[in-house]
């Protein structure tokens, strides 16, 4: 089971009326909050959200070249849709069950590290939300997770992990990923309460992922946020995308304070994932992967002005042959709308 709880802070009306907004969205997950430190241990990444682009798409910057791109995708492009960008920075790191040994344990999940790098193109209405992501990255020693994690342990006076001399070599990355999130319905069940029901679903291809994924977030509560619902640190799974309509139909205004519980499930089929698999053209530690994983949360979010902010539990089935246990972690974001 999963258990997120999110924060969601939203935009005055007097602002939005004035201008679309931008949103910066710093994401943070770790293991460390339920007292573990292996598999998925660590996750950061800072997103830069851009104003819908319908009226900046005649200047000569990012905005036109990105509304313009827009416009020959497919999904992002259709006339009724608002069109925006995203650029987002970060780190990944993956470590086996046992960090202790230095010898390589072939049968738990390879030490692994990845730094990215990724631009999303999104076009969305009130009901529909499509976006093609293209991320490009590093794995290997040069991700630079063996500095970051054991700069973290030896500044927290904790044991080092000893193994990192078997994580995968550095190899490129060049993944592209599609997904789709709607609002199947959403209606009101009292002054201000509101119900939504978001399905999703979305594929990637590279040498990173390739594979398909598909789930639904549920949200009940007291001036529901526009957006849609709750992303975690996952190619092609943004929610944080600015809009005119901060807040849900249903909601009596844009009000300061928004209340409302969620939760969500979602499963993946997976043909191939380099930190599982190893390396593509050279030799490396991997072990037999699960094809099928599940991943399922649950939570609370409040609203507040321009500011987001989120706690979560996450808790992922088993990825990997022989794995001991599922993984569970801890996400907390925190967004700023300007």
């Amino acid at each position: 089971m999963c258990y997120i709880i999110a924060l969601a802070p939203q935009v005055m009306a007097q602002d939005l009326e004035e201008e679309i907004p931008s949103t910066f969205t710093l994401y943070f997950e770790n293991d460390t909050f339920f007292g573990t430190d292996y598999l998925y241990t660590n996750g950061v990444k800072l997103s830069w959200t851009s104003p819908d682009l319908d009226g900046r798409k005649d200047n000569n910057h990012l905005d036109s070249w990105a509304y313009e791109l827009c416009g020959l995708l497919p999904f992002v492009g259709e006339v009724e849709f608002k069109r925006s960008t995203s650029l987002s920075i970060g780190q990944n790191m993956y470590t086996p069950e046992d960090t202790v040994s230095t010898e390589l344990r072939v049968d738990d999940r390879p030490y692994a590290g990845i730094a990215y790098l990724e631009m999303g193109l999104y076009g969305k209405s009130n009901r529909l939300m499509n976006s093609w992501e293209l991320l490009l990255g590093m794995v290997g020693p040069h991700s630079y997770a063996e500095d970051t994690q054991k700069f973290i342990h030896e500044l927290r006076a904790e044991e080092v992990p000893q193994g990192w001399g078997h994580q995968l070599q550095d190899e490129p990355i060049i993944n592209i990923f599609f997904s789709q999130r709607g609002k199947l319905f959403e209606g009101e069940v009292g002054d201000g309460l509101g119900v939504s029901f978001i399905p999703n679903w979305g594929a990637g291809f590279g040498n990173l992922f390739i594979g398909a994924h598909a789930g639904a977030q549920i949200l009940f509560g007291w001036n529901l946020p526009g957006d849609f619902g709750t992303s975690l640190i996952r190619p092609g799974s943004s929610t944080n995308v600015s809009r005119s309509e901060q807040v849900s139909p249903i909601a009596k205004s844009i009000p300061k304070l928004g209340v409302y519980i969620f939760c969500g499930v979602d499963g993946s089929y997976v043909l191939r994932n380099l930190i599982l698999d190893g390396n593509t053209f050279q030799s490396s530690h991997s072990v037999e992967k699960e094809p099928l994983t599940g991943t399922a949360m649950v939570g609370l979010g409040f609203t507040w002005y321009r500011y987001k902010l989120s706690f979560a539990q996450v808790d992922r089935s088993k990825e990997f042959k022989g794995q001991n246990y599922r993984n569970e972690y801890g996400s907390i974001t925190l967004s700023f709308v300007y």
